[in-house]
């Protein structure tokens, strides 16, 4: 009955427009940090595959010349940077009403989102798919599904504390619309063969 009422009031409370607009920017928030790393590692990377041209017992690439060293560094180094900026400014200009980022969370959002990428690739060839052949929602979701497994695993407290349920509604909404418009401007800029 009690978890019934709390349950009810929540949901009574989220549906007001101004706590549905917060938990958006909330939700975007602590979303930078591994939204940034699948871009710049795109942008930044090229170089030495992490396969290193290796191949598995399928006679397909482990993860395809699309993933790189540098783009792996220099994506988790993108997440970090723009975190380590989010935290500053959380702090100086006293925006204490966002969510509270750490910088173990910020490393751990930037690493899970690319180690996410990394698993997808991996199913990616195994099944057939070439370099920039689309898999739907896959290819949206899996630097999301990447930080957050690695978050419950290593800071389940701060997730717990920190992500309510209207939170993960609008990141289910919003990345893959940001996925898509991220996806056309790096094609219209020559740094993607493929919109999306």
């Amino acid at each position: 009955m009690l978890i019934s009422a709390v349950y009810y009031r929540y949901w009574e409370i989220s549906i007001s427009p101004d706590f549905v607009l917060f938990s958006l920017v909330s939700a975007l928030w602590i979303m930078l940090p591994a939204y940034l790393p699948n871009s710049a590692a795109a942008v930044l990377g090229g170089g030495r595959p992490i396969d290193g041209g290796w191949k598995y017992r399928d006679g397909k690439r482990i993860f395809g010349d699309g993933k790189t060293w540098r783009g792996l560094v220099l994506g988790i180094g993108a997440g970090i940077f723009i975190g380590s900026v989010q935290i500053g400014v959380r702090d100086v200009f006293g925006l204490l009403v966002l969510p509270e980022l750490t910088f173990p969370v910020v490393v751990i959002l930037a690493v899970g989102a690319l180690l996410g990428d990394l698993v997808k690739s991996f199913f990616k060839r195994r099944i057939g798919k070439e370099r920039g052949a689309e898999w739907l929602i896959a290819d949206q979701y899996d630097f999301v599904v990447g930080a957050f497994v690695l978050l419950l695993i290593l800071e389940y407290g701060w997730v717990m504390a920190t992500v309510t349920p209207l939170m993960v509604v609008w990141i289910i909404i919003m990345t893959p619309l940001l996925h898509r418009v991220v996806n056309i401007i790096g094609y219209l800029a020559g740094v993607k063969d493929v919109p999306w």
